[in-house]
């Protein structure tokens, strides 16, 4: 199928680009950097240098991949796990969740695409019994900028009128581009398990919400199990291709 990824050469991006093209799908991905235009063309599939503030040029190239499926992988982190880095990407992220999220659903629509991925966290939950479910409450809106910007995105994936949203909460990723090579902290999730997960909702699972993580008792992930078939234990190098998919 036709797919649009939003952020190909982000951490999630990068190895989901790799499992879409190697499944045979035919893929634009997209990044703000004409440096990094070459990454994607070289992993196969079209490269598209667009910002998600820029709602037109970003309406003009999804309408130009034609796509079934749009997946938002978009995050603006450092390459370093650098406290105050950190600290100052929490608002460009939740900026990309808040004003980006809607300009991609407007592209997506006016595409004609059926089906939208999203990614959230699963770190935004609310005090309470563990492992959460995806019905659980989270943090309240006005409680940080993180969870202002996960209320935005997922409020407006799941309620986006003629596509069926869904959302993926990731748990804490480690893994091959991330700040750690080992799991740390609660719910962790590895790198390539995110992607595979995106991977798994092009076709599978009702619209809604997924917990997305190993199973360490933070977060339940039976939902993702039965609807998605996740793996939290899928990694690239150890899994062989599917059968080609005709796009």
């Amino acid at each position: 199928m036709r797919v649009f990824l939003a952020g190909a050469t982000g951490v999630i991006g990068r190895p989901l680009l790799t499992l879409l093209v190697r499944d045979g799908h035919a893929v634009t991905g997209t990044t703000r950097s004409a440096a990094r235009a070459a990454l994607i063309e070289a992993a196969g599939a079209v490269p598209a240098v667009v910002d998600v503030f820029d709602a037109g040029a970003l309406r003009e190239a999804v309408v130009a991949a034609r796509p079934d499926v749009v997946i938002h992988q978009l995050t603006d982190l450092p390459d370093e796990a650098d406290p105050e880095k950190i600290a100052a990407s929490l608002a460009a992220n939740a900026r990309i969740r808040i004003e980006g999220t809607p300009h991609v659903i407007a592209a997506a629509q006016s595409a004609g695409a059926r089906r939208l991925i999203a990614q959230s966290i699963a770190f935004v939950y609310g005090p309470g019994r563990e492992p959460h479910i995806e019905t659980d409450p989270l943090l309240p809106a006005d409680g940080s900028v993180s969870a202002r910007g996960v209320h935005a995105l997922e409020d407006a994936v799941t309620g986006a009128p003629g596509l069926d949203g869904v959302v993926l909460r990731y748990g804490r990723l480690y893994g091959l581009g991330t700040w750690t090579a080992v799991a740390q902290g609660r719910a962790p999730l590895h790198v390539d398990a995110a992607a595979h997960a995106a991977l798994l909702a092009l076709t599978r699972g009702t619209p809604g919400i997924y917990n997305i993580a190993e199973d360490d008792g933070t977060v339940s992930i039976a939902k993702a199990r039965a609807q998605l078939g996740f793996d939290p234990g899928f990694r690239i190098g150890k899994h062989q291709a599917g059968p080609k998919i005709i796009a």
